[in-house]
């Protein structure tokens, strides 16, 4: 394991691991689902690596790799400034958030590595490369290879993000019915900042979240309705039905219908960042796809189907969110504007039968997996599915041709490295 506190300390223990011939990986909060950070070579903890450098006058950020977004969002809001847009969970590191596509939802916003315009990538060669700073006719394509790279071409020691003023939410949580959300979720999407959908198993039931930015001041709720919301109903609650689905599997049915009747509604309005992220202390395991924006509807039907079809022992909701389209090469966004569609199953259940039936779905409706989330498809499914496909390689190829950060799982999902398939 090795924990750099500089860059040059990174750089060393990459060169000394690469010669030695030991695959690197970059680990960050251990926040994937997959083993994308595996290795018996040498793990590279970025966590003393956390710091915000510098805020320009531009509004770009830049910050050491191994900052966590929760504690970048902190440091940016004493100055004044946001990310533009966020997920659910802040726990991640930056880099880490970057390197798997992490999203929020917003039909009008990109993913989180839609905001990355530069950064140092301590390569295969023990060097940092400047991403402002290759060649012109090679930065576009490093620079879109670098936001969503699976740590496949090398660790980051910085990252430059476009950051926007500071700026509240007003979000509002309603109960409605899955059929209605479903027939006007291109309107929501279109008249509302930041929608999100939850479709509840085995009831005609969802929970529809909106975010509006607003100029009103910051009304955050009384600490006793945020533990009754957050704690008690959304964590506690949440977590004493998943048990009694794993302990008593022939009450799902009974148990779905349940919490359609107990999700209720709810607001908040604060600063962005303290509305965005969510306290998630219930484990579960999770596979998220991406599909063209048009295909939401179907898919979210699809999966509902095939649990009450196959009476699969799930309860646990069923996420959906939007995103704009952008061009980072192997981001699940890539081209087409796109909406995600999450399935989890509660921590010690079996998944397997679930998220293969998923996964089905997913992949005859384009649907391209999340990079951090579970799934089975190997590169030979993925490179359709992407543009930028070839273009990555590419960069990958010259970045790190012997594959010193390819590790089992990127082989199978990426393909080999160019000195195991014959490449120049």
């Amino acid at each position: 394991m090795l924990r750099p506190a500089t860059e040059d300390e990174l750089a060393a223990g990459v060169l000394a691991a690469a010669s030695d011939g030991l695959v690197v990986r970059p680990v960050g909060s251990g926040h994937s689902f997959t083993p994308l950070c595996v290795t018996d070579g040498v793990q590279v903890d970025l966590s003393r690596l956390d710091r915000l450098l510098d805020v320009d006058e531009a509004g770009v950020a830049t910050a050491q790799a191994g900052i966590t977004l929760h504690a970048l969002s902190a440091a940016l809001h004493q100055r004044g400034r946001a990310l533009e847009n966020m997920g659910d969970v802040d726990t991640q590191t930056l880099a880490g958030a970057l390197a798997t596509g992490t999203h929020g939802t917003g039909g009008a916003f990109g993913n989180l590595s839609a905001l990355m315009v530069g950064g140092r990538l301590v390569t295969a060669a023990g060097t940092a490369l400047d991403l402002g700073d290759v060649a012109d006719a090679d930065h576009v394509d490093v620079l879109r290879a670098a936001r969503v790279s699976l740590g496949a071409l090398g660790v980051m020691s910085e990252v430059r993000v476009q950051t926007v003023p500071a700026f509240r939410l007003h979000k509002v949580e309603d109960v409605r019915p899955l059929a209605e959300v479903l027939e006007d979720l291109d309107e929501l999407v279109a008249s509302c900042h930041h929608v999100e959908l939850y479709a509840l198993p085995w009831s005609s039931r969802s929970l529809l979240l909106r975010s509006s930015r607003t100029d009103e001041p910051a009304a955050p709720p009384p600490r006793w309705r945020t533990w009754l919301t957050d704690e008690l109903v959304n964590n506690t609650g949440l977590s004493l039905l998943q048990r009694a689905g794993l302990q008593f599997p022939a009450a799902t049915p009974t148990l779905g219908r349940l919490t359609g009747l107990l999700a209720s509604g709810s607001s908040r309005l604060d600063d962005s960042h303290r509305v965005f992220a969510s306290n998630r202390r219930v484990r579960f395991t999770e596979s998220e796809w991406a599909l063209p924006r048009e295909a939401v509807g179907e898919a979210v039907r699809a999966v509902l189907t095939l649990i009450e079809r196959d009476r699969l022992p799930v309860t646990f909701p069923i996420e959906v969110r939007v995103s704009a389209e952008d061009d980072a090469l192997l981001s699940t966004a890539s081209g087409r504007p796109s909406a995600y569609v999450a399935v989890h199953q509660f921590a010690g259940a079996d998944d397997t039968a679930y998220f293969r039936e998923v996964e089905r779905v997913m992949l005859a409706m384009d649907g391209r997996p999340h990079w951090g989330k579970k799934h089975s498809a190997g590169a030979d499914v993925l490179a359709p599915r992407y543009p930028g496909w070839d273009r990555f390689q590419a960069v990958r190829d010259r970045l790190d041709p012997v594959g010193v950060f390819t590790n089992d799982h990127l082989a199978h999902v990426l393909g080999p490295p160019a000195a195991l398939r014959g490449a120049s």
